[in-house]
This record gives structure tokens, sequence and C-alpha cells, in this order.
């Protein structure tokens, strides 16, 4: 469950998305589909705080605890004129420490899944960084919108930037994120923020109109070493292939003259027109495309899925991507 419009209602991010799209990679033939292998937690302390990494499996046992059942949900959260630099000591106070919003509920199965996400997307960085042109790693839950320290969004353990920090320790001089998701990456954003070493483009809805809001402007550029090697491309309600096509393109411009030795794309296909929470207006049709101008970059590439929550399409234009990327 998550809180939205008033009310507690039916979380949007549910199984059947992963499960519409790996049978479809099957009935395609995209190409062998793996499970995940195990991984430690490694990587993902390196672009997450320590602390943060042991709260997230800990939250059902302590909300157990408590004689609750339901959804684990914060209840207050920390901001302007309040104390958000001290952890508190109490579950409720720690899950309004450790979010930024009500849609990363935390049920029984929650951190296995959360954990196997995670697995799942360093598997697939694993078969790029050695020697793979592209991999898909069909996570669930996402990680976009999960910063350092932060949940939110249905996001944990942001995926693509544990993807992109492994390939960096794997001796890639400079990795780029291009995240196509409807919403701004903004966990992803804020993970490398400061860094030069790793450019973050994200083309999305304008967050004066929509989710998360707080962050994905124009002149958000980066900080100190970092600064240049951020780029944001909001865009209004009702946008459609012809404006989004446009900053895809300056954005794989971008993405050319940084000059990675891998790609990690942050692939969300809530910009459909029938996305149930979403406002741009791409076709089944534009997805292919997406993928072909990604390909004409000719770096290896990890994509690694984020949102898309018209269940029945969602299969056919994640595929597109991938079937428009092999040509």
């Amino acid at each position: 469950m998550e809180f939205g419009v008033g009310e507690l209602v039916q979380a949007f991010e549910k199984p059947s998305r992963a499960e519409y799209i790996v049978q479809h990679v099957r009935d395609i033939g995209l190409g062998p589909v793996l499970g995940p292998k195990a991984h430690s937690l490694a990587t993902a302390a390196r672009v997450h705080d320590a602390d943060y990494l042991d709260f997230l499996p800990s939250v059902w046992a302590r909300w157990t605890a408590l004689g609750r059942s339901g959804t684990a949900l914060p209840m207050a959260w920390p901001t302007r004129g309040l104390r958000g630099d001290i952890r508190p000591e109490s579950l409720d106070g720690q899950l309004g420490y450790y979010s930024f919003d009500a849609t990363a509920g935390l049920v029984a199965g929650s951190w296995d899944a959360i954990k196997a996400s995670h697995d799942v997307a360093l598997t697939a960085a694993t078969l790029v960084h050695r020697g793979e042109r592209a991999a898909f790693a069909l996570c669930r839950p996402p990680g976009h919108h999960a910063g350092a320290a932060f949940m939110g969004g249905f996001c944990f353990i942001n995926n693509a930037a544990v993807a992109a920090q492994f390939l960096r320790d794997k001796g890639a001089q400079r990795v780029a994120i291009l995240d196509v998701d409807y919403h701004h990456g903004n966990g992803t954003q804020q993970i490398f923020y400061r860094r030069a070493d790793v450019l973050f483009a994200s083309l999305h809805a304008d967050p004066r109109q929509d989710y998360p809001f707080y962050a994905g402007y124009a002149d958000e550029r980066g900080a100190g070493v970092g600064e240049g090697f951020n780029h944001n491309y909001p865009m209004p309600f009702g946008t459609a292939w012809d404006t989004w096509r446009v900053a895809l393109e300056d954005a794989c411009r971008k993405v050319a003259a940084f000059k990675p030795d891998a790609l990690v794309v942050s692939l969300g296909v809530d910009t459909f027109e029938k996305d149930p929470i979403s406002r741009f207006k791409l076709k089944t049709a534009d997805y292919p495309k997406i993928g072909k101008r990604i390909s004409r970059l000719g770096v290896p590439t990890l994509f690694v899925m984020e949102g898309g929550y018209a269940v029945a399409e969602i299969a056919h234009n994640a595929v597109g991507v991938l079937t428009g990327f092999e040509g």
C-alpha cells in the first residue's frame, strides 16, 4: 500500500509489471533470461550511507515487534526549521528520517525484494563488464528515487547508481547515466551531484507540476568538481514524441561528449500516453526509436528497469526500447 490522494491505496508498483516483461522477452526470443546471482552490499555501501543500509532490513521485524501489521510507513518528516541532522531512536522517527515521501512502505517481503532487485542490477552489470554489448536488469522495486540515505517513490536501493559504481570500480573511467523515466531521478542526481566521473542526464516532467517536485530543475548542474556533469530536461504535461525527442537528442550529445566507457539507462516507460500516474503522450511506436538512438552512442549499455504503470502495455513499451537498441 501507499499513501496518495488522501488515502491508503493499492501501490501502482506491483509484481505483474515484471511478469509481463519477462514473458514478452521470452515470447520474442530477445535473449537468454538469467536469474540473479547473490551479491554483497559492498558496492551499495559506496553510494548509500551504511546506517541507511542497516536500517532497511530491520524495519519489518521492528514494526511487528511493536504489535503492528499492515504497511510500515512514516508519520513525520524533518523539514525546514526542524532538526533533520539528528537520527531518532524510535522506528517511527527513523521511517521519516530515511524517507522523503509516503510511497515507499515496507511489508513482510520487502527487504527480500529490495535485495533481489539490487542483485539483478549487479548481475547484469557484471555481464556488461565482461564484454556484453548490452544487458537488461529487470529490477523490481525500482531505484532512481532512492538517495544516499533516503527512500521514496517505490525506491529503496538505487539500482542504477549501484550499477554505475560497480562499473567504475571495475575499471570504467567514466560512466554516464541516462534517465528516461517520466519522473526525475532525484536520488541518482543526489548521489552523483558532486562527482565528475559519473554524468547524469534526466528527461522528465517539470517538477513544478509533478513528482518529485523538489528536484529536477534545469538549473541543477552539479556542484564542486561535479558542476557541469548534471543535466536536467524538465518538460510540461502533454509532452509528445516530437518535443521529447529533441531533449533525448541533446542528452545523447552530452553523453557522447563525455566519452563514457559505459552507459546505464534508467529505463522508465511511464512516459506512455496511457500511464495511470503520468502526463506525457509517448506512444508504443516511439519506444523502439529511443533504443535506436541510444544504440548509436556505441557504448556498452546496461538498461535498468524503473517506472511504468500501464501494466497491459508495459511489456511492449519496455521491450520496444530493447529491440530498437538491438536493431
